[in-house]
């Protein structure tokens, strides 16, 4: 009866410590790994972290939108802001994490010079992702730009093309697996981690940390200040989870706290 008694206790005091919980959708890598690391941090808090992964771009928001979520975790702003234009959301950042660098990538060629002419690269093919792609290839030389600061540049927006490219648009989660098929694929390093690509390693070309792509923690306006989800931003942006993004990734990620 006392060790019965005793594990009742137990379990009263480890209920009444986690008594806020909250549910937050997640890219695989790196950002569920992330949240999966301050989980600890989370409970001593008296907040249970339940994580959600999603393996594409729409859903995290979709479920947000419609309190199936109470966060992301995965996402930039001008994304978030696309999203929230195009369907009448109203999503909101919480708190800047990290930058996840576009990078080109080949299995054809070892630098962007050897391009040959007609080569086609692939690029995300949603509007935010894409036009950040076109300003990477702006970047390193191998397109041009009327306007390199624009983020939603389309194909119509490239001024100057001297080795005659094709640009092949494809989901972002699919360009890895592309690869073998084009000359060139810019990917996101969240997809080009979970391919097992090394950025530092095996990216031809990387955007650098001036990026204003900056992964967030997105909430609605009815939940984004909670006591909850401050506690969730103060683990998100601990001593802790900067120590282990910079050894996990080994630089591919770059903390922004």
């Amino acid at each position: 009866m006392k060790k019965l008694l005793a594990l009742m206790v137990l379990a009263c005091a480890v209920t009444a410590h986690a008594a806020d919980k909250l549910v937050v959708g997640a890219s695989p890598t790196p950002h569920a790994e992330i949240l999966e690391q301050i989980r600890p941090l989370l409970l001593k808090e008296g907040v249970e972290l339940e994580i959600k992964v999603f393996t594409d771009y729409i859903q995290p928001n979709v479920q947000l939108a419609e309190k199936r979520l109470d966060a992301n975790f995965f996402q930039h702003k001008p994304f978030m802001d696309e999203f929230n234009r195009t369907r009448g959301t109203n999503i909101q950042a919480v708190a800047d994490v990290l930058i996840a660098p576009f990078g080109a990538y080949s299995r054809k060629v070892l630098k962007v010079n050897d391009l040959k002419e007609g080569a086609t690269v692939a690029i995300p093919n949603d509007a935010v992702n894409g036009g950040r792609a076109l300003q990477l290839l702006h970047q390193a030389g191998v397109i041009q730009l009327a306007d390199p600061k624009n983020n939603m540049a389309t194909e119509k927006d490239i001024v100057g093309n001297p080795k005659k490219i094709k640009i092949k648009q494809l989901e972002a989660p699919m360009l890895p697996r592309a690869l073998g098929e084009v000359d060139l694929a810019v990917i996101n390093t969240t997809f080009a981690l979970e391919a097992k690509l090394d950025p530092n390693k095996d990216a031809l070309f990387l955007e650098g940390d001036k990026s204003l792509f900056i992964n967030l923690l997105a909430a609605r306006p009815d939940n984004r200040n909670s006591a909850a989800m401050v506690k969730l931003v103060q683990a998100l942006r601990s001593p802790e989870a900067k120590q282990f993004i910079l050894t996990r990734f080994k630089g591919s990620l770059l903390p922004v706290f």
